[in-house]
């Protein structure tokens, strides 16, 4: 087993330089060096960890760690040798401190790697490496300190904006179009063909052409395995912000607002419009030319096939408002209660 103390330097902080970063209150005192955020459950008396919720308070007294980061509400003492930093939000302190004992990511040694395959035509700009086994198109116009990492495929026309990390495998078809500093985690493929079909009597499944293409924004995040179909004309377009988790699809012509978000195994059918700050939950499913407005929230699940007015919370399959969700939840629950039937007893039965 490779011991990753080999590879990376160690971090380690003292209490006073961590809450330097954090701006919190300090309660306590601990003469310990920290070297590794952790969960409560299994930090050892070097590690820092988190409470942002009062439910987990209970857990500390188990704990081993020497430093909780604390939300300001927090209600028990750290004891001896422990300390907790009190902030407003421990789970963004967290980002922060995970930011600080981050190892660095993988380098490219080389600025385009000899088995990379770049067309004559395409500009790269300073600092912009490429990895073995890529290939990038003829007329496509990379940014600055681009990193592309091995056997990404890059068609042409693309463009890719400063800052940009594509990860192994990402695949960015023809004429798309990402922005600055976004980040494409492996095998994602950007700008594949819109899933469009039409029954003809004579020839079966006719393939409708799909001759648009993709627009990503600004600060784009998008996961592993993800999809972003291109349009079948005009765009598919993300806006600034979005993050978008692994196993999402995202059919051709939706556009999205800025700062959306879409959990694992969600996805988009075709020529659907997401507002502003749209949160899709896991599994969810959005049927084809609805709109949903700017905020609202689709719960884990749900099938939505009618458009979502701006701010709601929706539920269930199909899609109700939550109020009304919650309602026939318990209506369902009364009525097997009244029938006799216990929770875990086979109601087909």
């Amino acid at each position: 087993m490779v011991n990753e103390a080999n590879i990376y330097d160690m971090k380690t902080y003292s209490l006073q330089e961590i809450n330097e970063v954090l701006q919190g209150e300090i309660i306590g005192n601990t003469s310990q060096n920290i070297t590794t955020p952790e969960h409560l459950d299994v930090a050892t008396q070097t590690d820092i960890s988190f409470i942002g919720n009062k439910k987990y308070e209970k857990y500390w007294a188990h704990s081993k760690a020497c430093v909780a980061v604390v939300n300001e509400d927090i209600s028990i003492e750290p004891g001896e040798n422990r300390a907790f930093i009190k902030v407003k939000n421990a789970d963004l302190a967290m980002s922060q401190i995970l930011d600080l004992f981050a190892p660095p990511a993988p380098t490219l040694n080389t600025d385009i790697h000899p088995t990379a395959v770049v067309d004559e035509t395409a500009t790269v700009g300073y600092g912009t490496r490429i990895g073995a086994g890529s290939y990038v198109g003829a007329n496509v116009l990379l940014g600055k300190n681009i990193t592309i990492y091995p056997n990404v495929t890059i068609l042409d026309a693309c463009s890719i904006g400063n800052n940009t990390i594509l990860w192994p495998g990402t695949v960015i078809r023809e004429r798309c179009h990402v922005g600055a500093n976004c980040i494409i985690h492996p095998n994602a493929t950007i700008g594949a063909d819109g899933f469009g079909f039409r029954p003809d009597p004579k020839r079966g499944l006719v393939k409708i052409p799909q001759i648009g293409n993709v627009i990503i924004g600004n600060d784009v995040e998008i996961g592993a395995n993800s999809c972003v179909d291109r349009g079948k004309f005009s765009a598919t377009v993300l806006g600034d912000g979005c993050k978008i988790d692994n196993l999402v699809q995202i059919g051709h012509n939706s556009k999205l607002g800025k700062f959306c978000i879409m959990a694992g195994n969600s996805g988009l059918a075709g020529s659907v419009t997401l507002g502003n700050g749209v949160v899709i939950g896991g599994s969810a499913s959005i049927k084809d030319h609805t709109t949903i407005g700017d905020g609202a929230i689709i719960g884990a699940g749900s099938g939505v096939t009618a458009d979502v007015p701006a701010g709601k919370t929706m539920l269930g399959y199909p899609a109700v408002e939550a109020r009304d969700a919650l309602k026939q939840w318990a209506i369902l629950k009364r009525m097997v209660k009244n029938l006799g039937v216990k929770p875990s007893e086979d109601v087909a039965k």
